[in-house]
């Protein structure tokens, strides 16, 4: 195992939340060279910032751990998969994409090419054995709380190839843990925290600025509950609230039984702090 740099409290969780955590995602990762992958993983590209998982498991079995927290790597995701995983079933077959998995699943990519041709050395495959198996003894978890990203998101295929048995993964952790332990619960992340004035003046002058400006960063944290919800197409999460934001949080205002100006897309206390209650931020003034 090897620890690059700050890895511990490298994470994206002034993005939004990170739990509560119901399982560990396994990718692959599309590139060649260890140190090459190690760099991507930690650092991410323009288009989508790092870390891109807590651990990047290499072809040798060497596990480089990058972050701790909130990591780029599972997306939306289908609500009837997480319930799966949280029941420790086999998840059915995914067809949504409107759940945070950011939010509820530790990710480790592992180097393989992607193209259905790259093998899996038995060394990478035990390291994952053993890296799953760890989190699940962790947590109290069994052996489905392990998954796939291909599982989680349609049009995934990771991770495959020649030597990737998935079955053979989730029996050999299963073997591993033994029976399940006694549950532990995880240790609670702290909450972030969302400034109400700040979003209500950013949902107050962002329709009518020119552009798309991001006046407030935590409106992403609204908006991502709010995708969660099923009130906002994933497309614009993108921290801008404009009239789209607008009309989402007024859904989610009259769903909490407000009617007429009292559900015109402005945050108030009330709706807020329910809305933080379902999806792990906590509310100042």
């Amino acid at each position: 195992m090897q620890e690059h740099g700050n890895w511990r409290t490298h994470n994206r969780n002034h993005k939004g939340p990170w739990g509560p955590v119901n399982g560990v995602m396994i990718h692959h990762t599309v590139t060649k060279g260890t140190s090459d992958t190690v760099a991507i993983v930690r650092d991410g590209y323009s288009a989508l910032p790092g870390p891109l998982c807590h651990g990047m498991i290499a072809k040798d079995g060497v596990v480089h751990l990058v972050g701790y927290g909130r990591a780029n790597h599972a997306g939306l995701g289908d609500p009837d998969v997480l319930s799966a995983v949280i029941a420790e079933r086999r998840p059915p077959t995914d067809n949504e994409a409107t759940v945070d998995g950011n939010r509820h699943f530790y990710g480790f990519e592992c180097e393989n090419l992607g193209d259905g041709k790259d093998p899996w050395p038995e060394a990478q495959i035990e390291a994952i054995v053993r890296v799953a198996a760890a989190i699940c003894r962790k947590h109290g978890w069994g052996a489905r709380s392990a998954l796939r990203h291909l599982d989680w998101q349609p049009g995934k295929v990771d991770p495959r190839g020649p030597g990737m048995d998935w079955d053979a993964v989730v029996s050999a952790v299963a073997k591993r843990l033994g029976s399940k332990p006694p549950t532990t619960p995880p240790p609670t992340p702290a909450k972030p925290k969302l400034d109400l004035s700040q979003l209500i003046a950013a949902a107050k002058s962002n329709p009518k600025a020119s552009g798309q400006p991001v006046t407030y960063t935590g409106v992403k944290m609204v908006e991502a509950a709010l995708v969660d919800e099923g009130l906002l197409s994933k497309t614009y999460s993108d921290g801008h609230y404009g009239t789209t934001t607008i009309a989402a949080y007024a859904a989610w205002q009259r769903k909490c039984g407000y009617t007429g100006k009292d559900a015109d897309g402005i945050p108030g206390s009330s709706s807020l702090e329910r809305l933080g209650k379902r999806h792990g931020f906590s509310v100042v003034a």
